[in-house]
């Protein structure tokens, strides 16, 4: 480790006198005069280095004339002025007046040492002839430098800010290594299980490039129009062609989070009873928190929300008289679980009983690698159902854009919404993600990212009954997410900081309960390689041992 900071501080000492040197240098060029010549330190730092002894030349000597130009009669330059003491660097908040000096053998750490003195830049004067000094008086004074032109100033501002850059991100690097310094475990890039978004290496990245190219050819009037609040129109058209249902039922947003709080917020007001299921995401429950809903969390199985505590829920007692069920029925987010098919029946058949609306957020639905589709609930009860999803997930989380499908009433009301939010959503994102989608792209796209999920969801899962064979889960039939669930006793909380301390990073389960699920955790496998998962979950185990 040692040597790891001596290698980065000798790096950063000779960015900082690059940084040094650049500023100086503003002095010359706004001048111009040439820049000073970089610093070389002296053998002993408190004595100024002698000046360069010219080959054939006698020290005790004075220096010959010296001649400018072709015509030797031509009088020298005035005397160079020595150029002022460049500014003082100002480094993440700190005043660096002094260079770092790496450390040496046996001796570790840093310290710092005095700044080098600049050799001077003012030469000594020449003598001149009777001839040369007539001359000199009988002729005009040069005029002045021009001042810099916007071409000499923008190359000098590159360079400054390239050095700037380039030492922030060494300084940076330093200051990541010195405080991992006392976890010796692992080294490398964090294996990150947290987050819910698809590697780049499955994103099609050339088939956006050309969708874009066909959106700014076929519309662009429309691409880069502020539209309305409904959405990009042919986009619009394209989701209600895939849905079966009529344009005027389609809403498209600026990802499927805003979809989600422009129906929160229609339908939602404070007091309001809202059924959400147990887990589940942690920001729809941040969001309908913040409305002041009264949720009713009810249990996750393997096939989706227990219908039958739910039936119980509605009709004991007084009963709960819920507005809205919030329900992610594929590969749902946190558990990976997929509601069933008759348990849809069952919660359509609830909601009828019950008058709520049944919220279908749906953005994995795409990502089935292994069994069968199963009917969307719209499908089975479009007046009963608002569907929510997104092409975060199948085309890549960039785009930001989601939609919303329900009743046109329901769907106009939140037109007016949106308009008063941001007038119109993001027409150019929009028209590229229709470009993709009309060309067949999309399939192809989804094709990719499902092959690939597979071979991650397998590989997680093996290494999980290999070296966590604690860990209870049911392996995922699509989507990005594993549910694991540890002994009664395992502190998450504290396995959290044992891994992260190991380089693996994950999401406690308790950020998708409103109490309890201190032993769970939730896995993302869609940002991560085979070999990543495979590493981590060995990491993981090791962690998971050590408490």
């Amino acid at each position: 480790m040692d040597d790891e900071v001596a290698k980065t501080l000798g790096e950063l000492e000779r960015k900082l006198l690059e940084l040094e040197q650049t500023l100086s240098a503003l002095g010359g060029e706004q001048s111009g005069e040439p820049a000073p010549p970089p610093v070389q330190p002296a053998a002993d730092s408190r004595e100024p280095p002698p000046p360069p002894v010219q080959p054939g030349v006698d020290p005790g000597e004075p220096p010959p004339p010296v001649h400018h130009g072709s015509d030797p009669r031509e009088p020298p330059p005035p005397p160079v002025q020595p150029a002022a003491e460049p500014p003082t660097e100002h480094i993440h908040g700190r005043i660096v007046d002094e260079t770092i000096e790496p450390p040496s053998a046996g001796r570790p750490g840093y310290q710092r040492a005095a700044r080098v003195p600049q050799p001077s830049t003012q030469p000594a004067e020449l003598p001149a002839s009777p001839r040369a000094n007539a001359q000199a008086r009988s002729q005009t004074p040069p005029p002045p430098a021009a001042p810099p032109t916007a071409a000499e100033l923008l190359r000098f501002r590159e360079r400054l800010e390239q050095a700037a850059r380039e030492l922030t991100h060494d300084y940076d690097e330093l200051l990541g290594r010195l405080s991992f310094a006392a976890v010796p475990v692992t080294s490398g890039p964090t294996i990150s299980f947290a987050r819910g978004a698809p590697s780049l290496d499955i994103i099609d990245v050339e088939a956006l490039r050309d969708a874009a190219v066909r959106a700014f050819e076929s519309d662009p009037a429309g691409a880069t129009a502020y539209g309305t609040s409904v959405g990009y129109p042919r986009l619009r058209s394209w989701i209600a062609d895939k849905h079966g249902v009529e344009p005027e039922r389609v809403l498209v947003t600026n990802g499927s989070m805003q979809a989600d709080a422009f129906l929160f917020e229609h339908l939602v007001r404070p007091g309001d009873e809202v059924i959400v299921e147990r887990p589940s995401y942690d920001r729809t429950l941040l969001s309908l928190r913040q409305r002041g809903a009264r949720l009713h969390p009810v249990e996750l199985q393997p096939d989706g929300i227990d219908t039958d505590v739910l039936a119980r829920l509605l009709g004991s007692g007084p009963g709960a008289r819920p507005k809205l069920a919030h329900i992610i029925p594929n590969f749902q987010n946190p558990a990976g679980y997929t509601l069933s098919l008759d348990k849809r029946r069952a919660l359509l058949e609830l909601a009828r009983e019950h008058d709520f609306v049944v919220f279908e957020d749906d953005p994995y639905v795409e990502l089935r690698f292994s069994g069968e589709s199963l009917p969307t609930m719209l499908s089975m009860d479009p007046e009963r159902v608002v569907y929510a999803s997104s092409f975060s997930k199948t085309i890549c989380p960039g785009t930001r854009v989601g939609y919303l499908v329900g009743p046109p009433d329901l769907i106009g009301a939140i037109a007016q919404l949106a308009t008063n939010t941001y007038i119109s959503p993001n027409m150019l994102a929009q028209a590229i993600v229709y470009e993709f989608c009309a060309s067949g792209a999309i399939e192809r796209s989804i094709e990719t990212v499902k092959e690939a999920l597979a071979e991650r969801a397998e590989t997680l899962a093996r290494a999980l009954r290999s070296e966590l064979p604690e860990a209870q889960f049911v392996p995922p039939q699509g989507g990005y997410f594993l549910w694991v669930k540890l002994p009664p006793e395992a502190d998450v909380a504290a396995l959290y900081h044992a891994a992260a301390e190991r380089g693996v990073s994950f999401v406690k389960g308790t950020d998708f309960v409103l109490d309890g699920g201190e032993n769970t955790l939730r896995l993302a496998y869609s940002g991560v390689t085979p070999a990543q998962i495979e590493t981590g979950v060995a990491r993981l185990a090791e962690a998971y041992r050590s408490l």
